[in-house]
Parts: structure tokens; C-alpha cells; sequence
């Protein structure tokens, strides 16, 4: 092994045990957030109100996996709230509410988001382009391109609803178990065995931290680059099929919320914005506390306005707690 290799695997060791110091604070967070519901709001964490709390976190949880994948690398998604909605017309348009059509409708909806967030990785991989630039600007072609096919959504099969077998995968239980929380903790199981037990999960953080000394060791930085954009996309499309599922038919706008709520998940879960460090059940766990926030001042009555402001507070107050415990490192 030459010296840079070993440089990265001390590194990658190094990060891994700073990345499950963070985990731990992230879920100190959402337990006190809890909490402090608890005092100030009887019955807020009741097991009925956990249970709703974390439904809803998986939504944001898987957006948040792609997202957390390409922030690793020190890249952004912008492109997630319209491939999310795409994914969700194209699902409800597909299928038509028919079984026998789900299955290639789940094909297609996955296959948009692959697309866009290849297209995304090659971009920022290959021609160089800033990464919030490239997101951005798919982001808006998808937009219009989901608009003008559907014509704004009053298509004739824009109305149909999603085929009962995918509803209930969401919405139903298994052994008492909402299957929603089953579906999450598969691609919690998918994404963390992805990063810390396979060479591709090492890669992906000696990019991170050193994007050139990886390339000297061997690393194929644009190629893992590029693989990471594509998932990315098709975790933001797996929510869109989640969501439509859990609402039963498409909307406009379905996305738009997430977009903001994913990047402060992954920040709040101690995912360094810069790349290298971060693990997903961190991010499982600012997806929780975020959640908790939304539903506590929902219940103290504070408008939405308060809430942005409170989740911008939120993610500068961890940014900056992070970015100087690494330059401490």
C-alpha cells in the first residue's frame, strides 16, 4: 500500500470514530428535544405522537440519504424537490391505479430520478460545473418538463390514484409495526452498510476529505462522483413514491418543503457540510428532531414563519459548531 493509502485509511478510521461522537450528539438532540416537548406540552411524546413524529421523519429521511451521499463528497442536490414530485406524476400516471401496471410504474419513477441524478453527477464530475449550479438548474428543467407533460397537472390520467398494494405498503403494519418504519430501516440498513463496510463506503470518504490525494491512490473520483448523483436521485424519487403512496395522488409542490428540511437533517445529524465525515443514523436522527421541532411549535400555535427562522437558527448554530470542532481536528 502506498503512503497516500495509508494516509486515507488512517484518516477514514479517524473519521469514523468523529462521525459516531457526532451520532450520538445528533440522538442526544432528538431525546431532548422529547423532552423539553414533554414538560412544556403534556402528551407530546406519548407513544401514539413518537409514532406519527417518525412516520413523517422517514419522509425526510429518504431524501435525506441522497442527500447526505453527495454532501459527503462535498457536493449539494438542489434537483430533489421536482425529481420527488416527477416521480410521484409519473407514478400516479403510469399505473393508472391498476396492480398489474405497479410494478413498471415503481420502474419508472426510480428510472427519472436515476436519470436526472446521473445527469447531475456528470456534470459536476465531468464538465466541471458547481455543483449547486448544475442541481439548480435540473431542478428547473424538471420542473417544467412535469408541468408541460401533465399541463400543470390536469392531465386525464393525472387524476388517478396510487394502486392499493403500494398504499399499503406505507400506510399498513406488519406485526404491529407500521411498514413505512420497516421500508426506512431498510435503506437506513442499505446505506450504512454501503459506507462503513464495503471499499466503495471508503472511497467515498477519502473524496471527501482529499478529493486529490484519493485520486493519487487510486480512487476513480469521478466515476464514485457520479454514482453518488445518481443515488442521490433516486432515494429523492423513492420519497416521491413514499409520499404519493401515503397521500394516495399526486400534487404540485409535493416536494418543495423537502428540499430545505433534507439539507438541515443532514447538517442537524452531523454530516460536515464541507465532505469526509458523517454517518446515516445521524441523519435518521435530525430527520426525528426536526420532525419534533415542526410538531412542538405547531402545537405552541408559532406561525410557519417562526419555524424557517428556527431552522435556519438551527443549522448555523450546528455548521458552526462542526466546522470549528474540524478545524480543531
Amino acid at each position: 500500500m502506498t503512503d497516500t493509502g495509508r494516509m486515507l485509511r488512517r484518516r477514514w478510521f479517524d473519521d469514523v470514530t468523529a462521525s459516531t461522537r457526532l451520532v450520538v450528539y445528533a440522538c442526544a438532540v432528538a431525546v431532548a428535544i422529547l423532552a423539553v416537548g414533554t414538560v412544556v406540552h403534556p402528551g407530546f411524546a406519548s407513544a401514539s405522537s413518537v409514532r406519527a413524529m417518525v412516520i413523517l421523519a422517514s419522509f425526510i429521511g429518504f431524501v435525506g440519504a441522497g442527500q447526505m451521499l453527495v454532501v459527503l463528497v462535498g457536493g449539494i442536490d438542489l434537483s430533489m424537490p421536482w425529481v420527488l414530485n416527477a416521480a410521484a406524476i409519473v407514478l400516479t400516471t403510469s399505473s393508472l391505479g391498476q396492480v398489474g401496471r405497479l410494478p413498471a410504474a415503481i420502474g419508472l419513477a426510480l428510472g427519472v430520478g436515476a436519470a436526472v441524478g446521473f445527469a447531475n453527477g456528470m456534470g459536476v464530475a465531468w464538465l466541471n460545473v458547481p455543483a449547486v449550479v448544475m442541481t439548480l438548474g435540473m431542478n428547473g428543467v424538471l420542473q417544467g418538463l412535469s408541468l408541460g407533460l401533465s399541463k400543470g397537472l390536469t392531465c386525464g390520467s393525472c387524476a388517478s390514484y396510487v394502486p392499493e398494494p403500494l398504499r399499503r405498503l406505507v400506510v399498513g403494519q406488519l406485526a404491529g409495526i407500521p411498514a413505512e418504519l420497516l421500508v426506512w430501516a431498510g435503506v437506513a440498513l442499505f446505506v450504512s452498510v454501503l459506507l462503513t463496510l464495503t471499499t466503495f463506503g471508503r472511497r467515498v470518504y477519502a473524496i471527501g476529505n482529499n478529493p486529490r490525494a484519493a485520486f493519487l491512490a487510486g480512487v476513480p473520483v469521478r466515476a464514485v462522483t457520479v454514482t453518488l448523483y445518481t443515488l442521490s436521485g433516486m432515494f429523492a424519487a423513492l420519497a416521491g413514491i413514499a409520499l404519493v403512496a401515503y397521500g394516495g395522488q399526486a400534487s404540485l409542490g409535493l416536494g418543495d418543503p423537502y428540499l430545505f428540511e433534507s439539507i438541515a437533517a443532514v447538517v442537524v445529524g452531523g454530516v460536515s457540510i464541507l465532505g469526509g465525515r458523517g454517518n446515516y443514523i445521524g441523519v435518521m436522527a435530525g430527520s426525528v428532531t426536526l420532525v419534533a421541532i415542526v410538531t412542538l411549535l405547531q402545537a405552541k400555535q408559532v406561525p410557519e414563519y417562526g419555524r424557517n427562522i428556527i431552522y435556519g437558527l438551527v443549522i448555523l448554530t450546528i455548521l458552526l459548531t462542526y466546522g470549528r470542532e474540524r478545524a480543531n481536528d
